[in-house]
């Protein structure tokens, strides 16, 4: 497979009743460590998101977002978590959490280009 790398993302989903299990796929983030390459893309659709659960705060969702973007960013505005190499950084994100913003398990495929793999799974997952 000359040319392709290995690469793992994982499904960002926001999980209104941690208890229910029941959760709408919002985004994408993609690791790949020969291309030196971790990028994250989401999108919110907040009148679906309400359609699915009323009560929920769309605030608290979108910082907790922002908050996923900047880390898979990287750099000083987020926070000690931001300074971390990519490898680290993606391991954090993709951790198993009981919160309102989760990621799904790793998967692994292989890829020539970021860019263009991380956008063919967010219209395959997301869109």
């Amino acid at each position: 497979m000359q040319g392709r790398n290995l690469f793992e993302y994982a499904v960002i989903r926001v999980v209104p009743r941690v208890e229910r299990e029941e959760f709408m796929n919002v985004g994408v983030i993609l690791y790949c460590s020969k291309q030196k390459y971790l990028k994250m893309v989401y999108t919110l659709d907040k009148e679906r998101l309400l359609a699915f659960f009323k009560d929920i705060d769309l605030e608290v969702v979108e910082e907790n977002l922002r908050s996923f973007q900047r880390i898979a960013n990287g750099g000083n505005d987020a926070g000690p978590i931001g300074l971390l190499d990519a490898p680290s950084r993606f391991r954090w994100l993709t951790a198993t959490r009981s919160t309102v913003v989760q990621t799904s398990k790793v998967h692994p495929g292989f890829c020539m280009d970021g860019d263009e793999t991380l956008e063919r799974l967010f219209k395959q997952l997301v869109a």
